[in-house]
C-alpha cells in the first residue's frame, strides 16, 4: 500500500510536498500524533496559528456550535452577529477607534493594508524592509525581503515599493556605542527622501513589530517609536504586520502593546482563530471611512465559523493563556541563555513572549545553517518539532504554545542539551 507521502507526490505539485516523511494523525494540546505511531512535542504550532494548542477545547465547541447555525451566507451582502461581535471585541482590543475588515489569509490582510493606505492617501510608494516576510501574493511577494526564492521568476513585480535596512544588532555592520541602536538605521530614511522617493509620494512604511521568517528579530522599542514619529511628520500611514505576533504571540495581545507604539493600521491572522481561517485588516476609523463600497472586498472574509472560533480564543487569550505565555516565555529565554553559556556556537538568544530565536553561528560569527539544519534533526530524532527561520535559516525558532507546561518546556530542553551534545561530539 502506498504511504501518504507517496499519495501526496502523485497528486501534488513539488512545492506542496513535504520534508517529513510521516504524517499527523492527530493533535491535541502541545503534541502531534503521526501515522507512524509518535508523539511529537509541537513547538512549531502551525507556524504561530495554534496559539492556544492543538484543538482548544472551548475553541472546538464555539465552532462546532456555529456549525450548527451557519456555516457561510457571505460578508458582502448580510449582517451577522458573530462577525459584528468579533468586530467590536477587536476595536475594544485597540482601545476604541478603529474599524475592521475581515479577509481569510494573513497575506489578504497584508494586501488590503497596503490597499487601504493608497486608497486613503492617494500616494503611490510603500517602504518595507530587508529581512521581511508578508506573503505570497503578487504584492506581499513585491513586499518580501527576506529570501530571493521567494521572489525568483515573479518580476517584475509591483512598482513603487523601496526597502530600508531593518535593526538586527547581533551582526550589524554598524558601529555601536554602548548598546544603543546604531544612528544609520535612523538616518536611512533621510538619505532615501533625499535620493529615492519624496517623503509625500509615500502611501505607508509596512513592519513586523518582530520580524518573523527574517530571523525572530525584536527591534530596539526607540527605533520603532523613530518610525512613528517619521510617519506623523509626513503623513505616513504606518502598518503594523502582526499576522505572527498578534494573539499573545510576544506575551501582549499585540506586539504593538510591547513597543508602546500604535499603528494606523494592522494586519493580523494566523493566531486569530487558533487554527481555522481568518485575517483582520484593521486601521483607524478616519482611514477605513475612505474605504468606499466597491475598493476592496472579498466572498470568504468573516466565515461564522472562524468568527465563533475567534472570539472563543480570545476569551481563552485574556483568560490566563497570555499570562501564561509570558512566564513560559520568560523562563524558556532564562534556560536558553544557560544553554548558550555552554555552547559558544549559540550566538544569540532572542525574543518576546514565546517569540523566541535561537541564532547559531561559526566561531567567527558568520550563519551556521549546517548546525541549524543538525539541531532541528537531531530533536525530531527525540520527539521535538521545532522550525528554522532567518535570511540565511541558520535560527532556531521556538514556537510553543501559549499553553504549554513547564514540564514541556523542560523536556525541550533536555532534548535540545542531547542534540547539542550530539552535534559537538559528531563536529
Amino acid at each position: 500500500m502506498a504511504t501518504l507521502q507517496e499519495r501526496s507526490a502523485a497528486v501534488m505539485p513539488p512545492m506542496a510536498l513535504h520534508a517529513l516523511p510521516f504524517g499527523i494523525t492527530h493533535a491535541q494540546g502541545s503534541y502531534l500524533y503521526t501515522d507512524d505511531g509518535r508523539k511529537l512535542l509541537d513547538f512549531g504550532s502551525g507556524i504561530a496559528v495554534n496559539n492556544l494548542g492543538h484543538n482548544y477545547p472551548t475553541v472546538v465547541q464555539a465552532a462546532k456550535d456555529q456549525l450548527d447555525k451557519m456555516v457561510h451566507c457571505c460578508h458582502n451582502l448580510f449582517h451577522y452577529e458573530v462577525e459584528t461581535a468579533l468586530a467590536e471585541r477587536l476595536v475594544g482590543l485597540m482601545g476604541g477607534g478603529y474599524k475592521v475588515y475581515f479577509s481569510n489569509s494573513g497575506a489578504e490582510a497584508v494586501e488590503g493594508a497596503v490597499k487601504l493606505a493608497k486608497y486613503a492617501t492617494e500616494r503611490p510608494a510603500v517602504i518595507a524592509f530587508k529581512g521581511s516576510f508578508h506573503g505570497r501574493t503578487m504584492m506581499c511577494t513585491s513586499l518580501t525581503a527576506s529570501n530571493s526564492a521567494y521572489r525568483k521568476h515573479y518580476e517584475g513585480l509591483v512598482p513603487s515599493i523601496y526597502f530600508a535596512e531593518y535593526p538586527k544588532l547581533f551582526g550589524t555592520p554598524y558601529k555601536m556605542q554602548d548598546g544603543a541602536c546604531p544612528k544609520e538605521y535612523y538616518t536611512q530614511f533621510d538619505d532615501m527622501f533625499k535620493h529615492l522617493i519624496d517623503p509625500y509620494s509615500v502611501a505607508a512604511i509596512l513592519m513586523e513589530p518582530v520580524q518573523g521568517e527574517g530571523g525572530y528579530v525584536v527591534p530596539p522599542r526607540e527605533w520603532v517609536q523613530y518610525v512613528r514619529e517619521l510617519c506623523d511628520k509626513y503623513g505616513i500611514m504606518l502598518i503594523f504586520d502582526e499576522v505572527q505576533t498578534g494573539f499573545g504571540r510576544t506575551g501582549n495581545m499585540f506586539a504593538w502593546q510591547t513597543h508602546g507604539v500604535k499603528p494606523d493600521i494592522m494586519s493580523c491572522a494566523k493566531g486569530i482563530a487558533n487554527g481555522l481561517p481568518l485575517s483582520a485588516v484593521v486601521g483607524k476609523s478616519e482611514i477605513m471611512d475612505k474605504w468606499v463600497a466597491g475598493a476592496h472586498g472579498g466572498t470568504f472574509g468573516a466565515n461564522p465559523v472562524s468568527c465563533a472560533a475567534a472570539l472563543a480564543t480570545i476569551d481563552a487569550l485574556e483568560n490566563g493563556a497570555i499570562d501564561n505565555g509570558r512566564r513560559m516565555g520568560e523562563y524558556f529565554i532564562g534556560e536558553l541563555k544557560k544553554l548558550q553559556e555552554k555552547y559558544p556556537c549559540i550566538g544569540e538568544v532572542r525574543g518576546l513572549g514565546l517569540m523566541i530565536g535561537m541564532e547559531l553561528v561559526y566561531p567567527d560569527g558568520s550563519p551556521n545553517r549546517e548546525l541549524t539544519n543538525k539541531i532541528i534533526a537531531l530533536a525530531l530524532e527525540r520527539d521535538l518539532f521545532l522550525l528554522a527561520c532567518g535570511c540565511d535559516k541558520n535560527v532556531v525558532r521556538f514556537i510553543a504554545p501559549l499553553t504549554v507546561k513547564k514540564e514541556e518546556i523542560d523536556t525541550a530542553l533536555g532534548i535540545l542539551y542531547q542534540a547539542f551534545e550530539q552535534a559537538m561530539d559528531e563536529a
